[in-house]
C-alpha cells in the first residue's frame, strides 16, 4: 500500500505536467459539460423529469442568495456559487468509486517499484484546493467593487485616522488567511477521507469499508455546502457598504 501527500505524475504534455487529479477534474467537468448539453437539448416550457428537479433547486438556491446579496448582485454571483458547489460535490463523490487509487501502473522510482494510480480524488490534491480557494477570493473583491466602485479601497485603505489604517492591514492578512483556511479544510477532510478508505480497504477489502464509504459521502456533500455558504457569506461581506 502506497499514499502519497502529493498527486502522482502521469505524464507530460508540452512539458506540462498531467496528474491524476487533474485527470479526475477532466472526467468531472466533461460529466457537466455533457450533462448540461443533453438537459438543454430536452428543455421545455412545461418542466418534467431532471429539469423539474434543477428549477427546483436553483430557485430554492436564488431564495437563500437574495436576501444576502440583492437581487441584482444574486443574478451575476448565484452562477458562480451553484458552480463552486456542483463541481465540489461530484468530485468528492467521484473519488470514492471503485477504482480510484487501486487501478493504475508500476514504474521504478530510485530502483524501487512505485504504484502511480491513474484517477484520484480532484481535492486530495492541495493544488487544486489553493486553486478554487484563490477563485473564491479574487472573485469576491470583483463583486466588492462592482458593488461599491473605488469605494471598496477603503476597507483596505482608510488613512482617515490610525485605528481605521490599522484595521484595513488586518483586512488584508484576512483575506490571504482565506485561502489557506480555505484549502487546508477542504484538502484535509478529502485526503484523509482518501487515506481512511485505502487503509480499510487493504485491511478488510470486502463489507468492511461500506460504512466509510456512506460517510464520505455526506463528508464530500457537507465540505461542497461550507465551501459554498463561506463564499456566499464573504460575498455578503464585500457588497455591503463600508463606513
Amino acid at each position: 500500500m502506497h499514499i502519497s501527500l502529493a498527486a502522482e505524475v502521469l505524464g507530460h504534455i508540452w512539458g506540462f505536467p498531467i496528474t491524476n487529479t487533474l485527470v479526475t477534474a477532466w472526467i468531472v467537468m466533461g460529466v457537466f459539460i455533457i450533462g448540461a448539453l443533453l438537459l438543454r437539448r430536452s428543455l421545455s416550457l412545461v418542466p418534467t423529469g431532471i429539469q423539474n428537479v434543477m428549477e427546483t433547486v436553483f430557485e430554492a438556491g436564488q431564495e437563500l442568495v437574495e436576501p444576502l446579496l440583492g437581487k441584482e448582485m444574486a443574478k451575476k454571483a448565484f452562477p458562480l456559487l451553484v458552480t463552486f458547489f456542483l463541481f465540489i460535490v461530484l468530485s468528492n463523490w467521484f473519488g470514492i468509486f471503485p477504482g480510484f487509487g487501486t487501478i493504475g501502473f508500476y514504474k521504478i522510482h530510485e530502483g524501487e517499484r512505485e504504484f502511480l494510480p491513474l484517477l484520484r480524488s480532484v481535492y486530495a490534491d492541495l493544488n487544486m484546493t489553493v486553486a478554487i480557494a484563490v477563485i473564491s477570493v479574487v472573485m469576491t473583491q470583483v463583486f466588492g467593487f462592482m458593488a461599491n466602485g473605488a469605494g471598496y479601497l477603503k476597507r483596505y485603505f482608510n488613512f482617515s485616522n490610525p485605528v481605521l489604517f490599522f484595521v484595513g492591514l488586518l483586512e488584508i492578512v484576512s483575506e490571504f488567511a482565506k485561502i489557506i483556511s480555505f484549502a487546508f479544510r477542504l484538502f484535509g477532510n478529502i485526503f484523509a477521507g482518501e487515506v481512511l478508505l485505502m487503509i480499510v480497504g487493504f485491511i478488510a477489502p470486502f463489507l468492511a469499508p461500506l460504512p466509510f464509504y456512506g460517510l464520505e459521502l455526506f463528508v464530500g456533500l457537507i465540505q461542497a455546502v461550507v465551501f459554498t455558504m463561506l463564499t456566499l457569506v464573504f460575498f455578503s461581506m464585500a457588497t455591503s457598504s463600508h463606513h
